[in-house]
């Protein structure tokens, strides 16, 4: 059985300090054009019946850096609207908010978790159908692949939040005995060579 592959985009200068990046349209960081570029080898050899990314530039850059070419931008697919906390670390947030979480309490003028799973469950919709045809890739964002995560095995929006997802990382959902399962998660590409960049994870 054919799988969905999802791509979390290379590494953002507000990747790296843990800063929630929804709308702002980052360019990656030479750190994240290699980590992007080092993901073609995991990628290889794959037949795609459809390749979707996100549209900010982060995740439209990686795709291309990993040697996927993208058959159409899902802007369904973008990341969790933080509303008022664009831009904030949680550690941030917390202060003045204590106890909150992205999780359970959403952006403040943004999305709450319900909306944001229910946007991607039309995305799984759209997109389950053509796996008779062969892997699809979704290349997108760190917290709204892990809410995308979830919904495929059944899970509420919330439980995204234990499936930490680093950047420039392979995930891999599929189906065991007729049953969604997620294969694999959080792989990192190969070194090669050299120090590897490191990975952010998402606050």
């Amino acid at each position: 059985m054919n799988e969905i592959l999802l791509i979390r985009h290379g590494e953002t200068t507000w990747s790296a300090a843990h800063q929630h990046t929804s709308y702002t349209d980052l360019e990656l960081t030479p750190d994240g054009e290699r980590q992007a570029r080092a993901l073609g080898p995991l990628l290889a050899g794959r037949r795609f019946a459809r390749v979707l990314s996100s549209p900010r530039q982060r995740a439209t850059s990686t795709a291309a850096l990993a040697g996927l070419t993208v058959d159409a931008i899902e802007p369904e697919l973008a990341e969790w609207d933080y509303g008022e906390y664009e831009g904030r670390t949680t550690a941030d947030i917390q202060q003045e908010r204590p106890g909150w979480s992205i999780w359970t309490d959403g952006g403040t003028g943004g999305e709450s978790p319900e909306q944001v799973g229910a946007r991607l469950d039309r995305v799984l919709d759209r997109v389950a159908p053509l796996l008779e045809q062969g892997d699809v890739a979704l290349v997108g964002h760190g917290h709204s692949l892990r809410v995308l995560g979830a919904r495929w095995i059944g899970l509420p929006p919330s439980a995204g939040g234990l499936l930490r997802l680093d950047t420039a990382t392979l995930s891999v959902l599929g189906h065991e005995h007729g049953r969604r399962v997620i294969r694999r998660w959080n792989l990192p590409a190969p070194p090669t060579g050299g120090d590897a960049p490191e990975r952010s994870a998402r606050h």
